[in-house]
């Protein structure tokens, strides 16, 4: 099956970004180069599964479109984590797992960047089944979930916006940001981008059942949702906070949405 094919050619290439991360983790220090290039390496892995073979006169609007808003997903958020990179900033998530194995720190660390890898090839499934979806199009639901991920990538961008113009400010040293999106979920960024991967599925599922491997495009967003809200998102996040500013982050927790955002809570 060529779609098979295609999507270990994918898998590998997200293999060697990782390793390359790893690589450069070791050389600089610098955990949070490794969020930015699985990112660039997702987005890449992407365009391979969406594009290739390339023939711009064969190209169907799926597939640009998969190839078009995966693209800017990762150069927006790539970018986004570059920029925090190069400032300088430690990662709390890495240096964590960096106390924690101690001597072991470097070969754990290769390994659980595998299984990064691993999880960013299980992602591009819906990547590939929405691409390559048969059905006549565009239809209604390819134009919702173009909106979709629009709507995701601006809210995600304004998020981190915000937060960056909070922290710029000396009067906030010491605060959490409840302002903005931050008033109505307490990690709006990472809910617009468990929202980003809700539109692949809508790109994806033939209701008709003439193309059964869209619905595999639904573990995109199960997985996403369990990622963030349950394992390296916010439960370390919020674990930081708690530890750091325990009495600001209980005020801001009994006020503010953990993850779907909806209107702050009165103050007690």
């Amino acid at each position: 099956m060529p779609e098979l094919i295609l999507w270990g050619a994918s898998a590998l290439l997200l293999v060697g970004v990782m390793s390359l991360a790893w690589v450069i983790q070791r050389a600089t220090g610098q955990g949070a180069w490794v969020d930015a290039l699985w990112t660039f390496g997702v987005g890449a892995a992407g365009l391979l599964v969406a594009l290739w073979p390339l023939s711009a006169g064969e190209i169907q609007f799926r597939q640009g479109a998969v190839a078009g808003l995966i693209a800017l997903w990762s150069l927006r958020l790539g970018g986004h984590l570059v920029e925090r990179a190069l400032k300088g900033a430690a990662d709390e998530r890495y240096e964590a797992l960096k106390r924690q194995w101690g001597d072991k720190a470097q070969g754990r660390l290769f390994v659980f960047l595998m299984l990064q890898a691993a999880a960013g090839a299980l992602l591009v499934v819906s990547l590939l089944v929405a691409a390559r979806n048969p059905a006549p199009g565009p239809s209604p639901m390819d134009l919702l979930g173009v909106l979709v991920m629009l709507v995701a990538l601006g809210g995600e961008a304004t998020a981190d916006r915000q937060l960056a113009s909070f922290k710029a400010n000396p009067a906030n040293r010491g605060r959490i940001c409840d302002t903005g999106l931050w008033a109505w979920s307490r990690h709006p960024n990472y809910f617009f981008e468990w929202l980003g991967w809700c539109a692949w599925p809508l790109l994806a599922i033939d209701l008709t059942g003439q193309w059964p491997w869209g619905w595999l495009a639904l573990t995109a967003p199960v997985y996403i949702y369990w990622l963030l809200t349950r394992v390296s998102g916010v439960p370390p996040l919020e674990a930081h906070m708690r530890r750091t500013r325990p009495e600001a982050f209980a005020d801001y927790a009994s006020r503010t949405s953990r993850f779907f955002p909806r209107p702050p809570k009165s103050p007690n």
